[in-house]
């Protein structure tokens, strides 16, 4: 008897504080490195911005009403720290809490659990003014102030807390920018900003330091707290069966996918990365004390994003894709989206026993998604088959992780709404199952609708993941 998705499987969507909620400069909150750096960035390319996003702060009961009609048992979205503490440091920011306690609270009386992320790449501005961002040691007692503050206040209403949104990303030099933010100096796009590899290391050895003492200290203040990390999942195969690629695809999954979840689940620096460093000449000032309280702060659960994968080679003029922070050599074997990913439902299946067998405790999917370029049809309405078709595949290869023996406890495919690329900085592309009636120009009345994939889901889920047959018209 096959064993299917146990019977307290989280289902939901995921969403970020940035590219969904709008308002952002209203009610004290100030600007964040996301809304410096990518607002200059976006209108350079000829995009909306997200001052205003898909203006969740304002529609937040519409959006709840709808995940609660497709059946969501939990929802994750990101508290924006400078909601919190406009600067970083100095009062709390009372209109801001109050709205994270009022989505809160209409996520519970909805039946939905909340997954709260604490980090998700946006820094407070006056922080990467005043300390070069993540690579200022200062602003990590700022960040726990900002964690202790806001679990304070809802820990009697959340249960599952992750620190840092896909913190791995910032051994890539994209993926530096956005989560790290040490860009003191900056004045061009994401992609002029050049930053040391040591600098790079610096700040995550941090942002480590900081979520291994957030994760400690919630363990000790609120035992029933749940603690994850958060990471992207880059996938690689080796191109070829030369050796040379296999171990060039090891290299890549261990710096990658590897280190920094070691980190924060064994609590302690993997050996591998001894090599790496001294190759690097970076040179990192890790104490005693920090090796301690990297051994006190290891996480309950590990979460990640998983969109495509991709192949690795030493050997040269082979065709390139482009991914999520990072790209890599093309695999014949697949297809891509309309930007370039590769769609790889089993690369799921692989990831998810991979990582299983190497740390043991419970998992879960919390980014995975289609981004398309949805298009009303004659009839009004939008029929994404397309991206049914994405995520159905990807349910059964994480179905098939469960046979496997995979511990899976919830699945947050990216965007239950259509939000702003955070890659891009288009409303263009799309991954919700509500679509939002905002476009690149500016304009659009920010009215909701349903797309066919929002009634699809609400069957996937009322079937636990059993019935994922696409009917048409339904």
């Amino acid at each position: 008897m096959n064993k299917g998705f146990p019977k307290d499987f989280l289902w939901g969507a995921a969403t970020s504080a940035y590219q969904v909620e709008g308002a952002a400069y209203e009610d004290g909150k100030k600007a964040s490195q996301q809304d410096i750096i990518n607002k200059e960035n976006y209108i350079k390319r000829g995009f909306a911005t997200a001052d205003i996003a898909s203006d969740q702060y304002h529609h937040y009961k519409e959006d709840v009403a709808l995940m609660k009609e497709m059946g969501f048992t939990t929802y994750r979205f990101s508290i924006a720290w400078s909601r919190v503490f406009p600067d970083g440091v100095g009062e709390v920011n009372k209109a801001g809490m109050q709205y994270y306690h009022n989505l809160i609270d209409e996520l519970l009386a909805n039946g939905i659990e909340p997954i709260v992320t604490l980090y998700h790449y946006d820094l407070p501005w006056a922080l990467v003014e005043k300390y070069n961002g993540w690579a200022g040691e200062e602003v990590i007692a700022l960040f726990e102030r900002y964690c202790y503050t806001v679990f304070e206040r809802y820990q009697y209403l959340v249960k599952y807390w992750l620190t840092f949104n896909e913190i791995n990303g910032g051994v890539t030099p994209l993926g530096t920018t956005l989560s790290l933010s040490t860009v003191k100096g900056y004045n061009g796009p994401v992609a002029e900003i050049e930053i040391s590899s040591q600098l790079r290391f610096e700040a995550l050895h941090h942002q480590l330091i900081a979520s291994a003492k957030v994760v400690a200290y919630a363990h000790k203040h609120y035992p029933d707290f749940q603690m994850g990390d958060m990471n992207v999942f880059l996938t690689a195969y080796p191109l070829t069966c030369d050796p040379r690629d296999v171990l060039a695809t090891q290299k890549h999954n261990n710096l990658i996918n590897w280190f920094c979840s070691d980190v924060q689940i064994r609590g302690e620096y993997p050996t591998y990365m001894e090599r790496y460093f001294r190759e690097q000449n970076i040179r990192l000032n890790i104490s005693e004390s920090d090796k301690e309280i990297l051994k006190k702060g290891t996480v309950d659960f590990y979460t990640c994003s998983y969109y495509m994968s991709s192949c690795i080679t030493i050997h040269q003029n082979k065709e390139t894709v482009e991914g999520n922070l990072a790209g890599g050599v093309k695999n014949p074997y697949l297809e891509a989206s309309d930007w370039g990913w590769q769609i790889d439902p089993e690369g799921l299946r692989y990831t998810l026993n991979e990582i299983y067998e190497r740390y043991g405790i419970p998992i879960m999917v919390v980014e995975n998604g289609l981004g398309a370029k949805d298009e009303k049809d004659e009839d009004g309405r939008i029929h994404d088959s397309y991206r049914i078709d994405y995520l159905r595949k990807h349910i059964e290869a994480m179905r098939e992780a469960v046979e496997d023996g995979v511990d899976l406890m919830g699945y947050t495919p990216w965007g239950c709404i259509d939000l702003v690329s955070a890659s891009t900085g288009e409303m263009a592309k799309r991954y919700g199952f509500i679509y939002v009636n905002k476009f690149d120009d500016g304009t659009g009345d920010f009215s909701r609708e349903r797309k066919d994939s929002f009634y699809w889901y609400r069957q996937v889920i009322e079937s636990n993941g059993e019935d994922l047959e696409y009917r048409e018209g339904k």
